[in-house]
């Protein structure tokens, strides 16, 4: 997929050094199109590392994207250049107006945190609220799948006793559904988080279907209103170097933290695991964008 993204923005070298197709602001609108427009309300605290993770998953299929990235008004980035984010983000006021066909919100890490304690809380429900009229299909990943199932459902979060930490084993509860068409019976998702969704609590609504679930993981990818709202526990857009970033990290933070599951160890250091997700996270997205955004908003909805 052509991703239309500013020429500046440090994702743009990355991806292409990898072979994937994207295009300036000039080169797109040559193109007699109607590209699919979509808002990226990015929370993780490297947004950089992010942009590019998603960015790459967006990049395959034979479609347009033009990418806007949202960042909160009500908490200010501490680990992100402040013109970076003034250079590259825009704020909800800014587009509130604007119609999109899709969103992704990621995840964040204040997952320990009551909902209601979090900075921009209040800022986040607005917006979570906006996307039912003004988006057509919403992707939640991680901590942004508990915050909106929170809001839209009133399921909450649960504490886990150990971190779910690593690269687990993933089976489909339905193999019909759009979403997951093209699976293979098990296929990995990388989990990082400290909170958990209890099934027995998903299962009391019955409009939010689980698509798939792990035995040591739980529930990983839920939908609801026919794919208007989509739902991941899991990190899918990690690559195989995240999970062991954060690990370091905690480490250097005095924090207790375990090694990642499924990571390769010898004597002297931690490998890197082959990437056993790729596949199916590129499949995610492509169906996604197709089924649920592409194929469901009308060509004049703006």
């Amino acid at each position: 997929m052509p991703i239309n993204i500013p020429s500046n923005l440090p994702a743009k070298a990355i991806l292409e050094e990898e072979n994937i197709f994207v295009m300036d602001e000039a080169r797109a609108v040559s193109q007699d199109i109607r590209p699919l427009d979509i808002l990226i309300f990015n929370l993780m605290p490297k947004k950089e590392k992010t942009e590019t993770q998603l960015l790459r998953l967006l990049g395959n299929t034979p479609l347009q994207v033009n990418i806007t990235l949202l960042k909160t008004e009500s908490h200010i980035s501490k680990n992100t250049e402040p013109e970076h984010l003034n250079e590259f983000y825009t704020t909800f006021d800014e587009i509130k107006q604007r119609k999109f066909d899709g969103m992704i919100i990621t995840g964040a890490p204040v997952e320990q945190l009551p909902f209601t304690e979090v900075t921009y809380w209040e800022e986040l429900t607005s917006i979570l609220k906006w996307t039912k009229e003004y988006v057509t299909s919403t992707l939640h990943i991680c901590w942004g799948a508990q915050a909106a199932l929170y809001y839209h459902y009133g399921v909450n979060k649960v504490p886990l006793s150990q971190k779910c930490f690593g690269i687990f084993k993933h089976t489909l509860n339905q193999t019909s559904e759009k979403l997951v068409r093209g699976f293979d019976d098990e296929f990995y998702v990388p989990h990082s988080r400290h909170t958990d969704i209890k099934k027995e609590e998903l299962s009391k609504v019955p409009d939010i279907k689980i698509l798939s679930e792990s035995e040591e993981a739980g529930v990983c990818l839920l939908m609801a209103q026919n794919g208007k709202q989509i739902f991941l526990t899991g990190h899918p857009e990690y690559t195989p170097s995240t999970l062991l970033d954060e690990y370091h990290r905690d480490r250097e933070r005095g924090l207790d933290i375990g090694l990642p599951v499924n990571y390769k160890y010898s004597d002297e250091m931690v490998l890197k695991p082959a990437a056993q997700w790729r596949s199916h996270a590129n499949l995610l997205f492509s169906n996604w964008l197709n089924y649920y955004v592409y194929q469901e908003t009308p060509f004049l909805w703006k």
